[in-house]
């Protein structure tokens, strides 16, 4: 059946194969581009790349004859994304942008931009979702790797009934050779690596122009003793190993003091007995409109195909009972301890196989 349905493109080859598809199904298509570029803000970072990005997206809806428009959203996801970031970073989190650009922006302020036309917005996710009479359900993608479910966790019920992803049944490879095959301009463009607002732009970089450097220790977890200097705890988050910049590694993160301004790291992270065992989840979205009273469930706490065997101990704030509203808080213990180290500020989201029930902020690691 013929639908109107407003296609969020980006400039990249997921978009453009999402918009290629739906046109080839008959639909009646309208291309969005969601600016949200800060150039002020980006200024010190060089040139913003958005108008390449635009671009792309002008060719590749010229080929296909679907109008195209530029929405400017700069002030909201400041407003709503950034500068949660920002605080987050600061109070030693680990906040993820991409989950609240896509609660806040693309499925929530871009909802209040189109009118009550339009039957779905799609996206170039990769994810699935099945629409049923009562209840939308979030899938993951069938490519396990890019799967990308943990950024759609906190999507309500009410934003998902309205969501479309049309790719998230292929493997990255077949969309790259739909791209080739529609002959679309973005088939050979790169993937972006970047955070949602940053792009390919270093996310230090602006870590630093917001906060600056405050120089402090950087101490093996094991000895007490002092390895280094860092320029801020802001640059670092639990498990991280990259940018540690120190001899006779590999070197992790495995804890920080964020009022003496303390890194700790270690060089025996599998031995390190932090932060992998569970966590205490605040404000979880339970996507489905409902809990889920499923006490064993599995989870993420970071992007990637990795999910962890868990069991939901108690959904009370004061651990008294195991049934409460929706706001309660949530404890979740790992079935095994984890490789990875878990970071306060970072979300976890629970599944039930394919099912992606939805997600809440970590409050506390241990």
């Amino acid at each position: 059946m013929k639908k109107k349905i407003a296609v969020l493109v980006s400039g990249g080859v997921d978009s453009s194969v999402t918009l290629a598809l739906l046109k080839q199904q008959g639909h009646d298509l309208h291309a969005f581009y969601l600016k949200i570029w800060l150039e002020d803000e980006l200024s010190y970072l060089g040139t913003c790349p958005w108008q390449e990005d635009l671009d792309y997206v002008t060719a590749v809806c010229k080929q296909l004859n679907v109008p195209v428009q530029v929405i400017p959203m700069q002030q909201m996801y400041h407003d709503r994304v950034v500068s949660y970031i920002i605080k987050e970073i600061k109070a030693g989190r680990t906040p993820n942008p991409d989950i609240l650009c896509n609660q806040f922006v693309k499925f929530g302020a871009f909802y209040d931009v189109i009118d009550s036309s339009f039957d779905y917005v799609a996206t170039g996710h990769y994810a699935q979702i099945e629409h049923g009479p009562d209840i939308s359900i979030l899938k993951k993608g069938n490519d396990p790797v890019k799967d990308q479910t943990y950024f759609l966790s906190n999507l309500s019920q009410a934003q998902l009934r309205r969501a479309l992803f049309p790719i998230g049944h292929l493997p990255k490879a077949q969309v790259r050779a739909l791209a080739e095959q529609f002959h679309l301009p973005t088939a050979k463009r790169k993937d972006s690596q970047g955070i949602c607002f940053l792009g390919k732009f270093n996310f230090s970089e602006f870590v630093q122009a917001h906060l600056g450097n405050k120089p402090g220790d950087i101490i093996e977890f094991e000895t007490g003793k002092k390895l280094g200097t860092h320029q801020g705890f802001w640059f670092y988050t639990i498990g991280q190993r990259q940018g540690i910049g120190l001899s006779g590694g590999p070197w992790y993160v495995v804890s920080k003091d964020v009022e003496k301004n303390i890194v700790y790291i270690s060089n025996r992270y599998q031995d390190v007995d932090v932060h992998k065992h569970g966590m205490i989840v605040s404000n979880f979205n339970w996507n489905q409109g409902y809990m889920c009273l499923k006490t064993e469930l599995d989870v993420r706490f970071r992007h990637g195909a990795a999910v962890h065997p868990s069991t939901l101990e108690s959904y009370s704030k004061n651990g008294s009972g195991k049934v409460g509203p929706l706001d309660v808080k949530l404890k979740i213990m790992l079935k095994a301890e984890s490789s990875q180290g878990i970071a306060a500020g970072q979300f976890a989201v629970l599944y039930d196989g394919d099912v992606c029930l939805g997600g809440g902020v970590i409050d506390q690691a241990f």
